[in-house]
């Protein structure tokens, strides 16, 4: 790349570059859910410049991809950096998809708060430039654009300016999952390992279409459901100021604080058009959020033949790191409990950990079945399949969504609906198909950048586009009314009037009526 200051030497560095940590996890984030222990595909051990290479050690997984490990391909890191002897600063890297050893030159900042952010700006530029899904980066020169940034960033004084010149060279990549995040939100983007936050109890997400903030559900009993906040409403303003341009993360952040104290939200109304109509200004009480991906109850059901059964319904609200063991355990529990059929309720799930969806996948499936496919930069599709796998159960499974269902909840939905194991009910899907890795930077930020596509594993897009369920969520094509068998349960007198539930039952019916006859 030619130097942006021709007339100052460069010094180069020969040392292979460390590999920073680098995870996979969808871009939803979520005001007050509970921080995850990321699941870490590789264990990286990272050297000051001039040290031996890093080591690597990687960690057993149950899924392959014909021979390549996807998942283990992305996270690899790519950026090495140090300073060079003149004053400019120079960077190499050495990675497999660039042969080559790049030096960039520029300016050091007189402010060490901004020199700081000059070396993040550049950390964030290589890895974006090793592995951003899009390899034309929206058909720009992404070489010129960090010599453009940092000429930009040079004469500042303040690092939170100095940030935001990071996040505008990020969004002419034209996409808003890959993003920059301050120290500050990566830190609440990871809060917490027992369970309980501090805050309102939204699910929020950047709307890729508008750019708005919207809800994508709320916990529920939490604040914001009290308050009568719904999925699809958006966010406008916290505490008096407005949400253009801030991030889902930063967003949160401003959500959350010591319970007992209050903030300020004003939402507008997914019900109401008009662009004033629907707006309002509610004050949220912040309280301790208790969180469990997995609630479940046995439904007693009766056939069309008048026999009574029981179904298992298994809600999971979020894909954690112990979703997957959490519904082993239910199901396990429910079969030796007589438990025939299973619903399956991933409704107004934003998505999370994209592995955890994959192993809950194999909760319910045989063999070696493909669970999704994945296009990297190049177009090279990579389907990630099961190895051996062994179901839990074989029983009749019905799964419902919605439009608050996103990404790895599309990933499970689509996995078992196109290898033939469930039947999808309810509506259209939100319609993430995007992957982000998320490498945390040396200043302990965090940079999000979208690494591939996906489709399902009947090669279907889902990403803008969504998965239609089989059946819709009307309770017209129902032949009697329902006997109410569930009024003396607590815990599930409110599916009763639930149509979904009541459609679900029905396709039930059908699944074991076809399996008796055959």
């Amino acid at each position: 790349m030619e130097s942006l200051f021709p007339n100052l030497e460069l010094s180069p560095i020969s040392t292979k570059s460390p590999k920073p940590t680098s995870f996979l996890l969808p871009s939803h984030r979520f005001s007050s859910l509970k921080s995850r222990t990321i699941n870490k595909k590789w264990s990286v051990s990272v050297p000051c410049v001039g040290s031996s290479s890093p080591t690597v050690k990687k960690t057993e997984s149950k899924l392959h991809s014909n021979g390549q490990d996807f998942i283990k391909s992305i996270g690899k890191g790519v950026i090495g950096f140090a300073a060079a002897a003149t004053a400019l600063a120079s960077v190499c890297y050495d990675a497999p998809a660039f042969a080559e050893s790049l030096t960039v030159a520029f300016p050091v900042s007189r402010a060490p708060e901004v020199n700081t952010v000059q070396r993040t700006l550049v950390e964030a530029w290589g890895l974006i430039r090793e592995t951003f899904v899009d390899p034309t980066f929206n058909h720009q020169d992404w070489d010129l654009k960090l010599q453009q940034t940092m000429v930009e960033m040079f004469p500042l004084n303040s690092a939170d300016v100095a940030y935001t010149k990071i996040s505008g060279m990020l969004s002419t990549l034209g996409d808003p999952f890959t993003r920059i995040i301050s120290p500050k939100e990566y830190q609440s983007f990871r809060i917490g390992s027992d369970g309980n936050l501090q805050g309102v109890g939204i699910f929020i997400n950047i709307e890729p279409r508008t750019g708005h903030l919207v809800v994508l559900s709320c916990v529920k009993g939490s604040p914001a459901a009290r308050a009568g906040i719904h999925e699809g409403d958006e966010l406008i303003e916290i505490n008096g100021e407005r949400l253009d341009g801030v991030t889902s993360e930063a967003a949160a952040q401003k959500l959350r604080g010591t319970a007992g104290t209050s903030v300020k939200v004003k939402v507008h109304s997914a019900m109401e058009s008009s662009s004033d109509a629907g707006i309002r200004e509610v004050n949220l009480p912040r309280e301790y959020i208790t969180l469990s991906p997995i609630s479940s109850t046995i439904i007693p059901h009766k056939t069309p033949d008048g026999h009574l059964t029981k179904t298992g319904y298994v809600k999971l609200s979020a894909f954690s790191q112990s979703a997957a063991i959490d519904m082993a355990n239910t199901i396990l529990d429910m079969e030796t409990q007589g438990v025939h059929s299973y619903i399956l309720d991933l409704r107004n799930n934003p998505g999370g950990l994209v592995k955890a969806g994959l192993d809950v996948a194999q909760i319910w499936l045989d063999g070696d079945e493909t669970l999704v496919n994945t296009i990297d930069r190049d177009g090279n599709m990579l389907p990630i399949n099961m190895v051996d796998g062994h179901a839990i159960t074989h029983d009749p499974l019905v799964v419902l969504v919605n439009e608050g269902s996103a990404s790895a909840s599309e990933i499970l939905a689509g996995a078992l609906h196109d290898n033939g194991r469930a039947i999808l009910v309810g509506h259209k899907t939100f319609g993430k198909g995007k992957i982000q890795s998320v490498t945390e930077l040396h200043d302990g930020s965090a940079l999000f950048v979208t690494v591939a596509k996906y489709l399902s594993p009947a090669l279907h897009d889902i990403d803008q586009v969504g998965i239609m369920p089989d059946v819709q969520c009307t309770t017209d094509m129902l032949n009697s009314p329902r006997d109410s068998l569930l009024k003396n349960e607590s815990s599930t007198s409110s599916l009763e009037a639930d149509s979904c539930i009541l459609v679900a039952e029905h396709e039930l019916d059908i699944q074991e009526s076809e399996g008796t006859a055959s």
